[in-house]
């Protein structure tokens, strides 16, 4: 692995981490909030020696390609790096100590939206901000909105896009990396752009509506009320809300394609397609269920049902009202949307329905195999043959997540939690939700948690939104071995 090269794009990672912070900055400077431009001050200044540090040691010369492995170690490293320096507003504010600000600043670019905080509306609009635009850079990923900003990284930085991308297959839709991470990023900045809009024209201020479209699009849910949507207690908006996240939910490279090829291309998808069939499935089901065991009227139960199931199967984690007082079956049903999450290249965590897709498939392939031996047959995904390591990949992923969520459980009991809450908490942070059922319920925060399972939630937090192997193969010695042949 070259090193120099590494560091030279960490380096340019925490430049741009650096610059992100300049709008809070300017934000708590205007407003006259001492502490929050102090802070901010101190984390530029903080990213701006680091970039300094790093590109002293390493830096880019012009025939510079990426390989497989420096794409990890950029990906991995980078998260990495980037989430220690977002710690920096919170603690250096004096608004959280040291463990809490590593969660809270992990759980905003991982997408999670789980907060430690118990009082989100005494913070200033500085550190709101900072919290919003934290779930809005790792949404859609740090590394792919940083090539669509910066000079090509080579011809290798297609592993830089493929070790941060999200789901079982991730096609380039342009024939040049830095192409395609722009048409990624513009999409992305039409759609919150739009989101924003709807917002204000359901009756957000602008500056609520403009936090809100960042965490909606990037399916973070952090917001700036305790209460996040129910304070609001309008209707227009919540179904505005559950357009937009089912949208999200949506592969950002399926829109790219339908912007070029017609919106059809949108309703082909196998995937998309599931994935709606799932959600409405899911939201008769829950809305059924309010109306017969809670006798709640059946515009409120739609409304309930529509809002909480695109929110948990997007893995936002917005709330309207207190989802942990509903029935167990509209829970059970809830708690497997958040587990499913929400399609392969969006900004929603989870298994991803692909997957799930491609391993009914395989089971179905096995079945008819034992019946017919001598038949050839294969996966199909939106009418193309899957690679037959694609959907050994995705059982490998499933298996993985499993493992993770039992391990992580096991550590939460181990710190005194007990067997409910903590398989709650374990789906919760595996999937990016943030919310859940229990002790981090719709009502609740991480801020209940004891300290060890804090600290292991991070880790699991990163393990999640990396999707497990890019940070299990920075985890390995060989990794690291300079005389392996890559």
């Amino acid at each position: 692995m070259n090193r120099r090269i590494v560091a030279g794009l960490l380096g340019y990672l925490t430049l741009f981490c650096g610059a992100a912070m300049i709008p809070p900055f300017i934000l708590a400077a205007a407003a006259k909030e001492f502490n929050g431009a102090a802070a901010f001050l101190l984390s530029i200044f903080l990213c701006l020696a680091t970039t300094f540090e790093l590109e002293r040691f390493g830096g880019l010369k012009g025939k510079d390609n990426v390989g497989i492995r420096e794409g990890i170690a950029v990906t991995g490293l980078g998260w990495l790096l980037i989430s220690i320096l977002g710690l920096v507003p919170y603690f250096a504010g004096g608004y959280l100590n040291l463990l809490d600000s590593l969660v809270e600043s992990v759980s905003g670019f991982s997408g999670t939206g789980a907060t430690v905080i118990e009082d989100v509306e005494i913070l200033p609009r500085s550190i709101l901000l900072w919290r919003s635009l934290s779930n809005w850079v790792g949404g859609l990923g740090i590394v792919v909105i940083f090539m669509a900003i910066m000079p090509q990284f080579g011809r290798g930085a297609m592993f830089i896009l493929k070790a941060e991308t999200t789901g079982p297959t991730k096609e380039r839709q342009m024939p040049r990396i830095r192409d395609n991470a722009k048409a990624l990023f513009s999409i992305y900045v039409l759609l919150t752009t739009l989101c924003a809009v709807g917002y204000f024209l359901c009756g957000l201020q602008p500056f609520a509506a403009i936090n809100h479209a960042m965490t909606t699009i990037a399916t973070g849910g952090y917001g700036i009320f305790n209460g996040t949507v129910s304070e609001y207690g309008n209707a227009y908006l919540e179904y505005c809300m559950a357009f937009f996240m089912i949208i999200s939910s949506g592969s950002f490279a399926m829109y790219v394609v339908a912007y070029r090829r017609g919106v059809g291309i949108i309703f082909r998808n196998a995937e998309f397609r599931t994935y709606l069939l799932i959600v409405l499935a899911v939201t008769l089901i829950v809305a059924c269920d309010l109306i017969w065991e809670m006798h709640v009227a059946p515009e409120t139960a739609t409304r309930a049902a529509v809002f909480h199931v695109a929110s948990l199967s997007s893995t936002t984690g917005f709330v309207a009202q207190d989802f942990d007082t509903y029935p167990p079956i509209s829970k059970a049903f809830l708690l497997m949307t958040m587990f499913l999450g929400g399609c392969a290249g969006s900004t929603a965590g989870g298994l991803k329905v692909a997957r799930i897709i491609l391993l009914f498939k395989f089971v179905a392939l096995i079945v008819r195999q034992k019946i017919h031996p001598n038949v050839i047959s294969s996966v199909t995904l939106s009418g193309r043959v899957v690679d037959i390591d694609v959907v050994y990949g995705a059982a490998k992923f499933f298996f993985a997540v499993v493992v993770l969520d039992i391990l992580f459980a096991a550590v939460m009991m181990f710190d005194g939690i007990d067997f409910v809450n903590a398989i709650s908490v374990s789906v919760s942070t595996m999937a990016s939700v943030g919310p859940g059922f229990g002790i981090e319920g719709a009502t609740s925060t991480y801020a209940l948690l004891p300290s060890l399972s804090k600290f292991c939630a991070c880790g699991f937090m990163f393990l999640s939104r990396l999707e497990i192997f890019t940070v299990l193969a920075l985890m390995s010695p060989s990794f690291w071995h300079k005389s392996r042949n890559w």
